[in-house]
Order: C-alpha cells, then sequence, then structure tokens
C-alpha cells in the first residue's frame, strides 16, 4: 500500500496491517536475522520495531516494515549485503530480494520480487563511542545514540524467533521517542492521525 508522511494508507482508513502482511513480514525478519547471524554481522532491532518487540514481542500491528541497525564494517560478510553494496540487487536462494535502498545509504530485504514488504537494514558505524550513519530520513526517533547499548548486544523475543537488541531496550526506546514510549502507543505520525 501507499504511506504517505509516515502513514500508511489503510491506517488511515481505519484499518491495521493486513493479517497477511504481517506473516510476510515475519518471515522477512526472521530469514535476514538468520542470514545476519550465520555471517557473523551484528545486528539489532530499531527503532519501532524495537518498540513493538518491547510491548508485544511482535511488530507493532500498524507498522508497515522492520528495522534493523547494523555495524557497517560488518556488511562485507554477507554475501547477500555485500551485493547490494555493489549496486546489484540479489535474490536469494528463498527468494527474498536484497539491495541498496534509493532513498540512500541503506539496505532493504523484500518479501520477493513481487511482493515488497520489507526489512531496512540501516549501516551505523561508531565515531567517539556514539553510533552515527550517513543516511538520516527526519523521522524523530532518528538520532545518534552511544555505542555502549550494543555491547553486549541481548537477546529477546519477536515475531516467532530470537532476535538481537540493545541491552537496555527501555534506555534505548526512550532516547529515540521519549520517556513513556513503551506505555504510551501511538501512530507513527500523530498530525495526521491519533490513537
Amino acid at each position: 500500500g501507499t504511506v504517505h508522511a509516515r502513514t500508511p494508507q489503510y491506517l488511515l482508513e481505519g484499518r491495521w496491517t493486513p493479517p497477511c502482511c504481517l506473516r510476510a513480514l515475519r518471515a522477512t525478519a526472521r530469514h535476514v536475522a538468520h542470514q545476519l547471524e550465520r555471517a557473523g554481522v551484528r545486528y539489532w532491532l530499531e527503532g519501532g520495531t524495537l518498540l513493538g518487540a518491547a510491548r508485544l514481542g511482535d511488530i507493532i500491528p500498524w507498522d508497515y516494515d522492520v528495522d534493523m541497525g547494523i555495524y557497517r564494517d560488518d556488511v562485507p560478510k554477507c554475501p547477500w549485503l555485500a551485493a547490494a553494496a555493489a549496486g546489484r540487487a540479489v535474490e536469494d536462494a528463498e527468494g527474498f530480494l536484497w539491495e541498496k535502498a534509493a532513498e540512500g545509504e541503506f539496505y532493504r530485504v523484500h518479501f520477493s520480487r513481487a511482493n515488497r514488504l520489507h526489512v531496512d537494514l540501516w549501516p551505523f558505524y561508531a565515531r567517539d563511542g556514539i553510533m552515527t550513519k550517513d543516511t538520516w530520513l527526519g523521522h524523530p526517533q532518528d538520532v545518534e545514540f552511544p555505542e555502549r547499548f550494543l555491547r553486549p548486544l541481548v537477546p529477546v523475543p519477536f515475531a516467532g524467533f530470537t532476535a538481537m537488541a540493545p541491552n537496555d531496550a527501555r534506555a534505548f526506546l526512550e532516547l529515540k521517542f521519549g520517556p513513556g514510549a513503551i506505555e504510551n502507543p501511538e501512530y507513527p505520525n500523530p498530525a495526521v492521525k491519533r490513537m
């Protein structure tokens, strides 16, 4: 579906993410996490995805993608990411499509060539103990953070599998979304639609 001002069309119509889309997002997230772990790429749940894990152990019911942070230095470890970084969209053995995002310096893994539900992979790097990245999309939660949140990464239940997350999810989320972010849900852009 279409997304305007960080708000999916179905949400404007009073509906949440269709169940079939949530199933595809879960499958894509599980596949991506498995591929990253297999390749030794350090990753963690990011932004609203981590918020969903902290609240529900799952994807937020109105979300339309999954966000994961990765260490930029680890990109060459994963053949699918390395190909995407070289500018080649590549379909893996299970039919998931890995590509460099058109919007900036990050990667996107789609459920398939036809089904564009996806996981965004945000490559971060440390600068003086602060994690930063090269592409910022202007979302309020799109901020730098201390690397200590990632040392160590910790396992959390998410979408039917175990994913890696920052070691103090509450503090990490409150840095990005503000105090009480876990307990006080709101739609992606409250100026467009409020709960």
